[in-house]
């Protein structure tokens, strides 16, 4: 979708809303092949306010960074952060800090003002549907009605959205977009939607993961311990407990259903 752009004299305005939004995913969507460890696909929606992301939330996860290693330009992952202990992160090598790692990320999380809706896949249970959709484009589905209807509630009627992905290669991203497009015109190919999305314009960015995008790396961060929550309900988590606060919620306060569906 091409964003419809108003001039104001000699400058040229853009309708954007006052929220972005970034995506990413733990866990693969394949049916095939299912982890018996980790039989899920978690997908995390973090929506910042544009002024807050630019203002604070940017600054601070740049001052995180060159606090332990003297520079911005390191990407954080998830994945690096749990297994990886060479180059960059050679420095989690050392317990103590690992430790002191751990406590400021999760302190800057904490403390970082943005919203989430998530939806996880359990594939186990997707599979005895006769026929089952794909985890990625459930999600994505899923989560878009539960975004459109809170950026509506935000009197974010008739502005320009963007949801920003992280990139998973040629092919993929080329299904994603077709399946986006379905999505947001109406006529999503997963399952029948009443989310009425003509409502707000959302335009689709596909992001290599080693663009240094504050958004991407926040909702790394975020996606796994969703996904482990809902596997593992009963197990501690504790990045869990400092991220469920985020969630969009029903009027009583609970996020389940809302911020968080799991399916089926």
């Amino acid at each position: 979708m091409v964003p419809s752009i108003q001039k104001r004299g000699s400058v040229i305005m853009s309708n954007y809303s006052d929220y972005i939004v970034y995506v990413d995913e733990s866990g693969d969507h394949g049916l095939k092949s299912i982890d018996s460890n980790y039989p899920i696909f978690s997908l995390a929606f973090c929506i910042f306010k544009k002024s807050t992301y630019i203002q604070k939330i940017g600054p601070d996860l740049n001052h995180f960074k060159s606090k332990f290693w003297g520079h911005c330009d390191v990407v954080l992952h998830e994945r690096d952060i749990r297994k990886c202990r060479t180059g960059d992160w050679s420095l989690l090598a050392n317990e103590q800090t690992r430790e002191n790692f751990f406590t400021e990320i999760n302190t800057l999380i904490e403390n970082s003002n943005f919203h989430i809706i998530a939806c996880v896949i359990n594939k186990y249970k997707l599979t005895r549907y006769q026929k089952p959709k794909n985890p990625y484009e459930l999600a994505m589905l899923f989560c878009m009605e539960r975004l459109n209807n809170w950026l509506v509630n935000m009197n974010q009627t008739g502005k320009i959205v963007q949801v920003h992905c992280e990139s998973r290669g040629g092919n993929e991203d080329n299904d994603l977009k077709d399946e986006f497009h379905q999505i947001c015109s109406n006529n999503s190919t997963s399952v029948t939607s009443k989310t009425d999305f003509s409502k707000i314009t959302y335009c689709l960015r596909n992001l290599d993961k080693r663009v240094n995008s504050t958004g991407l790396q926040l909702a790394d961060l975020v996606a796994r311990p969703i996904g482990l929550f809902a596997l593992r309900p009963d197990q501690h988590n504790r990045a869990f407990d400092i991220i469920k606060s985020k969630f969009i919620t029903h009027s009583n306060g609970d996020y389940l259903g809302k911020g968080l569906k799991i399916f089926p």
